[in-house]
């Protein structure tokens, strides 16, 4: 007999995490004009089933991975932020995307989405730390930096010629990104990759440059760099953009192969190496199994890394009776827990660790929106200028053409 799924403890700042409580004076959209649902209407369920099925095929509903199980019920598709773009992009007769996610995945559906097609995020405060970590204005001023530093590129068949560095740097960025950022990357002939196909648009970046410039997860980069690629560590460099020129000397950006931009994921980022420990000790035979956000030497320590899509279909093929430890957002791995009562699964961190923001579209929320559109308001449309949309299309478009 497997262990039942036990809840991790809850943290001080729980509720907040879970989107039960807000500071409306730091965070965009934690008010809906009209009347929100009380998240204790028994309701809730009724409203969105019916509201759901007035809008008929006029609606389209995407839930990521680490929805709560309230919203992923309605979703029509589940997946992973890229998945979830495609599967709008696939949907040309829907009139209305609603997407249960966060910020950046509804500007990415807005991009590939047919013109008229309306892209709605029930809560704008559903955002996304790591991707706010990359500003579109600091990553400027990286580049101009980058652009800036002259160096001498190897004799050519003639004379050494001067050049800036920025010539020999492709950007390339995380689908966990602002759509400023994906355009930032189109604009500079680079790509956007995803966490299961790093490695193919590392791999295609260093065959049009000497070295990458990688937005906005250090981590990913990092790890996909070294583990995968056979770099090593002293081959990445880690620009701060809230240091002078990044912390970084000229000299360290010359020789660097890979440029890590400081960001992160605030769920995957806090598992650590006395994480992996202390579940060894505490489950006999337990394989650990993360995300490759996770910190260097929490990668290091598993014994498996993947992507949401790897874990979901590595716990899938798992034999009966065996031991999990999962690094990733803990809605996901409770209903891969609830899923399979006949594996033990556990979540490698013993305290709550929600998508904070992620949980900001709770059910209430998602009533609100379905109810809004019945009544013929859009609300909470996620557009991207023209401009933008066009370069991170490119970007995106690179992606797709990787071999």
């Amino acid at each position: 007999m497997t262990s039942p799924w036990i809840e991790p403890a809850n943290s001080a700042t729980a509720l907040l995490l879970l989107g039960r409580g807000s500071d409306p004076a730091s965070e965009r959209g934690v008010d809906c004009p009209g009347d929100l649902p009380a998240a204790s209407d028994p309701g809730l369920v009724a409203r969105a089933t019916a509201a759901k099925a007035a809008l008929g095929d006029r609606v389209f509903v995407l839930g990521h991975h680490y929805q709560r199980d309230e919203v992923i019920q309605f979703a029509d598709v589940t997946g992973d932020s890229f998945k979830l773009a495609r599967e709008a992009a696939a949907r040309p007769s829907a009139e209305f995307i609603v997407f249960c996610g966060v910020h950046f995945m509804a500007e990415s559906a807005d991009i590939l989405t047919d013109s008229s097609q309306k892209v709605i995020l029930p809560d704008l405060a559903a955002g996304c730390s790591m991707a706010d970590m990359a500003v579109l204005g600091q990553v400027q001023t990286a580049w101009e930096h980058f652009e800036d530093l002259d160096i001498t590129e190897p004799p050519r068949g003639g004379k050494p010629q001067k050049t800036n560095l920025a010539n020999d740097i492709i950007p390339v960025t995380y689908m966990n990104s602002s759509a400023d950022i994906k355009g930032f990357v189109g604009r500079n002939k680079g790509v956007v990759c995803t966490s299961s196909n790093a490695k193919r648009a590392l791999t295609w970046a260093y065959e049009q440059g000497s070295k990458v410039f990688f937005l906005p997860d250090q981590h990913l980069g990092r790890n996909t760099a070294v583990l995968e690629m056979g770099f090593d560590l002293d081959d990445c460099v880690l620009y701060d953009p809230h240091k002078p020129q990044g912390g970084l000397t000229g000299e360290q950006l010359r020789t660097a192969r890979m440029i890590l931009w400081r960001g992160h994921c605030s769920v995957h980022g806090r598992f650590t190496l006395d994480s992996v420990r202390e579940v060894r000790d505490r489950v006999p035979g337990v394989n650990v199994l993360v995300h490759p956000e996770c910190r260097h030497e929490v990668v290091r320590a598993a014994d498996q890394v993947g992507s949401t899509e790897y874990i979901i279909r590595a716990l899938d093929a798992a034999p009966a009776g065996s031991a999990w430890a999962v690094g990733t957002e803990l809605n996901l791995v409770r209903r891969l827990a609830l899923a399979h009562p006949d594996k033990q699964i556990t979540f490698l961190d013993r305290t709550v660790c929600y998508c904070s923001t992620m949980n900001r579209i709770d059910l209430p929320h998602l009533v609100w929106a379905l109810e809004e559109l019945v009544a013929g308001r859009v609300p909470n449309q996620i557009t991207v200028d023209e401009d933008t949309a066009h370069h991170a299309r490119v970007a995106l478009d690179q992606m797709l053409a990787l071999p």
